[in-house]
């Protein structure tokens, strides 16, 4: 479990210029057949739902040409569609950084403890300051993140040999334990606030609306621009903080940017959809087969794959149980847990 990552091909100085214009151009047609898939689960999303609406009525309601249609195709499919991928993108995104940042394949913000800390946050604004909007939802779901993300790391460093994979997993499912009582231990006197937070704490999209996801769509972009501005100091901490240091890359810098835009885009996630888990853990593995170890291709790559994952477990949750509806943060459990499982044995049969 201990195992950390490796670093990325493409920065060993015996490759050569050929072998990195074919990596570059496989990568290319990966991240391009990706694209051309996460359109198609667009339009899946957009035609199939609860409700059964033929094509062709699709795009005679998108057309404006059948307000009824309209409205149940465009009016409450299509944002929640855009925010399905946007979720997604961040927590592919997300799973991806605190992975290079930690050295840990294990690392997820929900098994650190980030996505329960931004969830104990919301919890207490909704239940002693009547916390409401989507704009005050997402500043206290990154609040709650950040301080989550500093908690699991001071305790994960205590002790000899500092912040190791293991103690940093360690600590952030103890972490992760107690933010989950607290949580219980706020609700369980205030059914006012249960009721209203029971729906979002299973995680899901149903609720999306254009102008609530563009309140918080600043936070997404400014979460992504830092992850993005983190990807070559990604690279060279997975050589190890030392030999980073030595090749003069800023290690304490590159920590603060990447946590920053994780923290950033976990709680912005979080406010959106509630606590969708496995979403980080699933997809950088997945990302990684075909688009290599180098955070300037893996974390595009995670955007885009985690976009469509979300995105299709919403309409599986929409088809398998007409006319009602599974949240996707049932789903992706459904699909994260036994990953979860083959990963940590992976890791166990590596170390012996």
């Amino acid at each position: 479990m201990s195992a950390t990552l490796a670093p990325p091909s493409d920065t060993s100085p015996s490759g050569t210029s050929a072998h990195r214009r074919t990596s570059a151009a496989r990568r290319s047609a990966w991240l391009a057949v990706s694209l051309v898939v996460l359109g198609l689960i667009g339009v899946a999303s957009i035609t199939f739902g609860a409700r059964e609406i033929a094509w062709s009525d699709v795009v005679s309601a998108l057309s404006g040409n059948d307000e009824t249609l309209a409205e149940a195709a465009v009016a409450k499919r299509i944002p929640r569609t855009f925010l399905a991928m946007l979720v997604g993108a961040a927590l592919g995104v997300v799973g991806a950084v605190m992975q290079g940042l930690t050295r840990n394949p294990l690392a997820d913000p929900g098994l650190l403890g980030i996505t329960p800390g931004a969830s104990l946050a919301v919890v207490v604004g909704m239940a002693f300051f009547g916390l409401g909007s989507p704009m005050g939802f997402t500043w206290v779901a990154i609040g709650g993140a950040a301080v989550a993300a500093v908690f699991v790391y001071v305790v994960g460093s205590i002790g000899r040999g500092g912040a190791t994979p293991l103690k940093l997993t360690l600590a952030g499912a103890a972490v992760s334990a107690a933010f989950t009582s607290l949580i219980s231990a706020v609700l369980l006197p205030r059914i006012d606030v249960m009721d209203s937070f029971r729906f979002w704490q299973i995680g899901g999209v149903g609720g999306a609306t254009a102008e609530r996801t563009l309140q918080v769509l600043p936070f997404l972009v400014v979460g992504a621009l830092l992850s993005a501005a983190s990807t070559t100091g990604l690279n060279a901490l997975a050589l190890g903080d030392d030999l980073a240091a030595g090749l003069g890359e800023r290690v304490v810098r590159t920590r603060v940017v990447a946590a920053l835009g994780s923290v950033t885009l976990c709680g912005a996630a979080t406010a959106l959809a509630g606590p969708i888990a496995f979403v980080g853990l699933v997809v950088p593995h997945a990302c990684r087969l075909l688009a290599g170890l180098d955070h300037r291709w893996l974390l595009p790559s995670c955007a885009v794959v985690g976009a469509g994952l979300l995105t299709l477990a919403d309409v599986l949750g929409r088809v398998v149980a007409r006319p009602d509806e599974i949240d996707v943060g049932i789903l992706t459990a459904l699909i994260g847990a036994p990953v979860f499982i083959a990963i940590v044995r992976r890791q166990k049969a590596r170390a012996l």
